[in-house]
């Protein structure tokens, strides 16, 4: 039977590199007030060593849990998960959340609450009592929920809210909705798109209202009229085929259309090929997400692809330096989102 290997612990670090447990301690800690000679020999020592610290011992040893927790809308993300239609979100938010906390010496955690709940209270206060986490972030729609946000603010731990721009409890982050659909809407314009068409996200998130201001404001700085033009959906793919007919009924159909995620923009694809309209020659189309599915539809669907990974990973780098006293941004945190040209976008005349 093979000999379990000894764990690597604080005191063979502390006599690998001949300093005291509590210079170890303080350097794993990242606390400042370490010489850069001393913490870069201990952390020869632990590299040498492949010491892992123990999250355990560490919130023994202080005030922090080491443990930051993500809250996703409960719904949505099982409907989603059920449905296994490629939406990834939550992975992106994994990625980029766990991946910075593994540089700091954290772990995410992430939980599903509803935000319709009557005990949204009991549920996110039960697991704050269970985690003890150092840093929460909310995402859309929690983010802007006042009695979340109001509810967080009195337990005095630090979170950010992606998806909002509101000042006030917490730390805003903007994925910079209204830019990007201001570039989208640009983007067509500049192939010459006059009729531009934009199906609507649910407007139980406020992104939804700021991707329909970015559009708008292309359009009149162009000199284009949207009257007409805005069909309402709610992120499903049901609402997508409802406003990709809605908006290809008009006497004068748009030549482009928006869609404010992959589903409604999944959904206009199929409305176009029943009606023998192709795409991109008689209808250019582009999407909000860019999650898997969009890459393998024909045509591939041009997107905005948003950058849930770069902002998990920012939502952590502030948390963590909220732990250790920094100030707040003084101005809002965005995260600027990239289009992805692919094949259903086409010139115009």
């Amino acid at each position: 039977m093979a000999r379990r290997r000894q764990a690597v612990t604080i005191k063979h670090v502390a006599a690998d590199a001949g300093v005291s447990l509590q210079t170890v301690s303080r350097v794993i800690n990242g606390e400042p007030n370490v010489r850069p000679e001393m913490n870069a020999r201990v952390q020869a020592s632990i590299d040498k060593l492949g010491y892992v610290p123990s999250i355990a011992a560490q919130r023994m040893s202080g005030s922090r849990s080491y443990l930051i927790l993500a809250i996703n809308d409960r719904e949505r993300t099982i409907a989603d998960w059920q449905a296994r239609q490629g939406t990834d979100w939550v992975d992106q938010m994994l990625l980029g959340g766990m991946l910075k906390c593994a540089e700091h010496g954290y772990r995410m955690i992430f939980e599903l609450v509803d935000t319709h709940s009557d005990h949204v209270e009991r549920e996110l206060l039960g697991a704050i009592a269970a985690l003890q986490p150092d840093g929460i972030i909310l995402t859309p729609p929690h983010s802007d929920n006042a009695q979340i946000v109001t509810l967080l603010a009195e337990q005095n731990i630090p979170f950010v809210r992606i998806g909002s721009k509101r000042s006030g409890h917490g730390i805003p982050v903007s994925m910079d909705d209204e830019g990007s659909a201001r570039t989208a809407t640009r983007y067509l314009i500049e192939r010459g798109h006059q009729r531009i068409g934009f199906i609507a996200g649910s407007s139980e998130y406020e992104l939804s209202g700021w991707r329909i201001d970015g559009w708008t404001a292309e359009m009149a700085a162009a000199g284009l009229s949207t009257e007409g033009l805005l069909a309402p959906g709610d992120f499903s793919y049901a609402s997508g085929e409802a406003a990709a007919q809605l908006l290809l009924d008009l006497p004068q159909p748009p030549s482009a259309i928006i869609a404010s995620n992959d589903q409604m923009a999944l959904a206009t694809l199929e409305v176009a090929r029943q009606r023998g309209i192709a795409v991109p020659e008689e209808l250019s189309l582009i999407s909000f997400d860019n999650t898997p599915l969009v890459h393998f539809t024909q045509p591939p669907l041009t997107a905005v692809d948003q950058p849930i990974a770069a902002t998990a990973s920012k939502a952590v780098e502030l948390i963590i330096a909220a732990q250790k006293g920094d100030p707040a941004p003084a101005a809002l945190t965005v995260i600027k989102a990239q289009m992805v040209e692919r094949g259903s976008v086409s010139r115009r005349g």
